[in-house]
């Protein structure tokens, strides 16, 4: 099975500049803006599982779980660089793990309402507890300040760094992140496994409740 951490001697210069050059890229938004930053493929075929794994995952990657534990994964990457730098898919089908640049901003939201999540810009104090939305009287004061994650995708990273120009620890530091950004990657394959051995994909039929508007005789 593939994997995509490998160690460097972050003693050596060239070995540092030899990584960050050579690792794989990808395309932060398409290939039409041309800004790329380092990647990972995360193709099934290109993994290294057997037939029964990869056939399994192909049923899987549409299911509401998988998406949500691979959700999970990408979210603790970014907390654990400050949502400065976050992980996502891309690619026509979702095949290449990419590494972004992002932040956090505040929303401005300063209430919400606890039955239909109505967000508001104002508080409970200045235009009273009853939400504009549903007339209900839930509306409550957000705790602190309401953030937002935003990332950058047409911005790419490294696309022309002269790392001859950089401190040993600006590599560094470069080369720390990549490596935890292909832990990551090594984490969803694990993921991805564990899936595949202790869960199958079966058809659950539903129904789903719409309102309309019709016409009814008066009197």
């Amino acid at each position: 099975m593939k994997t995509f951490y490998r160690p460097v001697d972050c003693q050596s210069r060239a070995a540092m500049t030899d990584f960050l050059e050579n690792h794989f890229r990808y395309y932060t938004a398409n290939g039409y803006n041309c800004a790329q930053s380092y990647a990972c493929s995360m193709k099934l075929y290109e993994l290294g599982f057997d037939i029964e794994t990869e056939s399994k995952l192909l049923d899987m990657l549409d299911t509401q779980g998988f998406y949500d534990a691979r959700r999970q994964f990408l979210m603790g990457f970014g907390e654990r660089h400050n949502f400065q730098w976050l992980a996502g898919m891309n690619g026509r089908s979702g095949g290449y793990l990419v590494l972004y640049q992002g932040e956090l901003k505040p929303t401005g939201y300063k209430s919400y309402c606890l039955e239909c999540g109505q967000m508001n810009f104002t508080t409970v104090e200045e235009t009273g507890n009853v939400c504009g939305k549903c007339g209900k009287p839930s509306r409550r004061n957000i705790c602190g300040t309401d953030m937002q994650i935003h990332i950058f995708p047409g911005k790419g990273t490294d696309d022309d760094a002269d790392f001859a120009q950089w401190s040993m620890e600006e590599l560094r530091e470069r080369v720390r992140l990549v490596q935890d950004f292909d832990r990551l990657a090594d984490d969803l394959v694990q993921e991805a496994v564990f899936f595949a051995q202790n869960y199958a994909v079966q058809d659950e039929e539903y129904q789903v409740t719409r309102t309309r508007k019709v016409l009814v005789p008066i009197g």
